[in-house]
């Protein structure tokens, strides 16, 4: 097996290469995109991480595998024409899968009728830590959208996938037994 080094010093003039084989700058909206990815990805895994039941820990490990998969998707320039066999890419299907988990997770927890204050939990706290990552993604994502299209269900997966981190972490406060600080603007 041929060793590969970490380095490869072709980035040390600020720009990378993409999967479709150009190069752009690092601060490049793309690279933004499936960078943040990449940072949700480690956001899920530190969730991960913590004492949770098992079918949270299974479908959010299902989940990184997904991100890895996005990113991989937005890191080919669609109009270059190339795409790697290895990627199946992100489908409705993936989308609909995520609203199964809310919706199961949303039968478990009492109706809300109040914007939640993160905290009470390290925990609670990740996921809404994840929720905003995942929601930046999600407007560099559809920034790149405006000039270099991306596939509808990559914008709907991240989307739906912000949801999903906001009811878990709602759930977390149930599991870890922790109130929900909702917030109450008259209250202030």
């Amino acid at each position: 097996m041929k060793k590969i080094k970490v380095y490869t010093k072709t980035g040390d003039d600020g720009t990378t290469g993409l999967l479709s084989g150009q190069r752009v700058n690092k601060h490049h909206v793309r690279i933004k995109a499936y960078g943040t990815i990449d940072e949700l990805n480690a956001w899920l895994g530190l969730i991960r991480d913590a004492d949770l039941l098992e079918e949270d820990e299974k479908f959010l490990q299902q989940l990184q595998k997904k991100l890895m998969t996005l990113g991989a998707q937005l890191s080919i320039d669609e109009s270059s024409g190339t795409s790697p066999k290895f990627i199946q890419n992100i489908t409705m299907l993936d989308v609909t899968n995520i609203e199964k988990e809310i919706d199961r997770i949303t039968n478990l927890l009492e109706p809300l009728n109040h914007f939640v204050i993160p905290g009470g939990h390290i925990v609670v706290s990740y996921a809404h830590l994840a929720r905003c990552v995942c929601r930046r993604a999600e407007r560099f994502i559809t920034e790149l959208n405006e000039t270099q299209p991306i596939t509808p269900p990559i914008i709907a997966f991240v989307n739906r996938l912000s949801d999903y981190l906001f009811m878990l972490s709602r759930k977390f406060a149930v599991d870890f037994k922790v109130d929900e600080v909702k917030w109450i603007p008259s209250d202030e």
